[in-house]
Parts: structure tokens; sequence; C-alpha cells
């Protein structure tokens, strides 16, 4: 019956297989030859009816319990429009859209530069409007057509996921990049290795075997990924401890202790860049880099919540205890 899962409690699997042979038992009654009057009068199908209502009502009950290992993950991109999302584009006010950069079309967001002339370093992102500390945040992208004429040399087929960045509103208007940590997101160009879920630091250092890392990009382990095919990565990201970038369920790369640090952004409010300040949470941003990029799927697995077992949305996968959601 469409609805329920593999991740079924034994009091639903229960009270489905009885629901299942009471609405087996009623219609073969029927198929005996009681027509509707028979059967409204037979103390029998009256008696099996009740209990189908009773067992329904309980089996509501219990498919309502929470499932404390069943991942939930949030649709941060809904598939329909842009509610709930930030747009900042180089030089242009907070949601000042320039061109229609970012739009959906058919269930995809987009970053298309059709109604561009040239580039002109006009480097954009959009930003989901909550931030978050603990979580995994995970998509499913490729690129598609040519650069815009104009972009960098190192823009082609490139764009990023942006973790731990600094709230939109507090960048200036001719800021480049957020100060943030980028999960770098390449494309091949057709011939040559060039991975992806790579690391570039935008006004920021992380640590890696025990030592302050500064410079600005880091290689992942990944494969290439030629042509227009989807890819998708997954980012873990457990507060100021630990970062890890993921594909196909394998860790690519992998550092802790991201900061406020080093340079590779521009036009910044001093008070913003206070520098060895630990990131311990902030905004998720999509890139615009000049290549148009597509995004099918924009999730995320929250790993904060309730770490009462005895909660009503409890949650065993749950890392950073948030006990005042907890309901009983």
């Amino acid at each position: 019956m469409k609805g329920w899962s593999k991740g079924d409690t034994p009091a639903v699997t229960a009270a489905r297989s009885a629901i299942c042979r009471l609405v087996f038992l009623i219609f073969q009654a029927g198929g005996k030859g009681y027509n509707r009057a028979t059967m409204k009068n037979n103390l029998f199908v009256r008696n099996l009816w009740r209990v189908l209502l009773v067992l329904m009502l309980g089996a509501s009950a219990a498919f309502g319990q929470n499932n404390p290992d069943q991942k939930e993950w949030i649709q941060l991109f809904n598939g329909k429009d842009l509610q709930g999302w930030a747009v900042k584009i180089t030089g242009y006010d907070l949601d000042d859209n320039f061109g229609n950069t970012f739009r959906v079309e058919n269930g995809i967001l987009k970053a298309s530069y059709d109604q561009y002339d040239q580039f002109r370093g006009r480097f954009g992102h959009i930003f989901y409007r909550q931030k978050f500390s603990h979580y995994i945040v995970a998509v499913e992208y490729r690129f598609v057509g040519e650069q815009v004429p104009g972009g960098p040399d190192w823009g082609l087929r490139n764009s990023g996921v942006m973790v731990h960045s600094q709230s939109p509103e507090s960048m200036q208007k001719d800021q480049d990049f957020p100060i943030c940590i980028e999960v770098q997101l390449l494309g091949g160009s057709g011939s040559g290795e060039r991975s992806t879920a790579n690391l570039c630091t935008p006004g920021t250092n992380v640590v890696r075997e025990g030592k302050l890392f500064t410079t600005h990009c880091l290689n992942s382990s990944s494969k290439t990924y030629h042509g227009d095919q989807w890819v998708r990565v997954e980012t873990m990201v457990l507060g100021d401890s630990v970062i890890r970038h993921i594909i196909d369920g394998q860790t690519v790369l992998s550092y802790e202790m991201p900061q406020i640090g080093g340079g590779a952004v521009n036009h910044i409010n001093p008070w913003v860049k206070e520098d060895g300040k630990l990131l311990t949470e902030g905004y998720i941003s999509l890139q615009s880099e000049s290549h148009p990029v597509e995004f099918r799927k924009v999730e995320l697995l929250n790993l904060a919540g309730c770490m009462d077992p005895k909660a009503k949305n409890y949650k065993s996968y749950y890392v950073k205890a948030e006990n005042s959601t907890c309901r009983y």
C-alpha cells in the first residue's frame, strides 16, 4: 500500500497485516452473495467492520510513531521557485537578481547568463536564508552550455557550495565572495583529470594533519566527471570540528577547525573578518562563476536536534544536542 516504507515499526507492520486480512475477509463475504443490504444486517460482517475501524484508528497512531533511524532530509530547493533563498551578485544590492541569473525552469535551479553580454566580474551567490551548524548538505549538479564571454579561465565548468558562510546581509555591495568554506564543484574539460568536491578558502583557513593550512585551494581525490552528467556531492559539516567531502559514499577530502583568515576575498567589511575565529555555524550558498550550472536537488540532513530517546522527535543520527526542541 502506497505510503508504507521499509522502515515500518513492528506495530505498523502488524496493523498493516491485520487490516489487509480483514479487508480480504469483508470482500470475500461480499463475493459469496452478500449484497449491500444483506451485509448491513449481517452480524458477522458488521463485527468485521467494527474491528477494522478499531485497527485503522490504532494504525493511524502507529503510523505517526517516530522512527529514530529514519533520516529526514530537508529539501532546501523546493523544485518550484526561489522561496527561502537570497541572491547577492557582485556590484548589486541584496536580492537584485541581475539578468535573472538565478532562476527555476522545469524543476531545475539554474545559474544562467543568456542576459549577459560580458561577465564583468559579476560573481553571484544564492543563499539559503537559514543558518546551520551540524549537518550534511547534498547537491546534485551538472554543467551545461558555454562559459559567458569575459569569464575567468578558471571559471570554466566551475561552481561551488559555500558552507559556514557569512550572511548575505553582511556582504558589501562590491564584495566578490563571501567569507566561507567553499566546496568547489568542477566539471571535466573533455580530456585530462580535473577533480571535484575540492576545497577553496575565501577569507578562511583550515587545519590539516594538525597544521594550519593556508593554501587557497586543495584538490580532492575524486575522479573526473566529463560532459553534462549529474553528480551528487555531499558535505558533512560538524560545527568547528570536522568537514568531509563525500562522493558515492566515499570521503574524498577532509579537514578540521574551519576559521576566518587568509585572503582571496575583496571589498569586505573589516569588522566581519575576525582572523582566527572558529566557524561554528553559518549559511549555505550556491555560486555563479561564469559557466551555466544546474542543480536538480539541494537537500540537507540536520545533525543537530533532540537527543533524548524518550522524546517523540528523537533521532539516532543526531550528533549535537538541542534538547530544547524535544517534544514529549
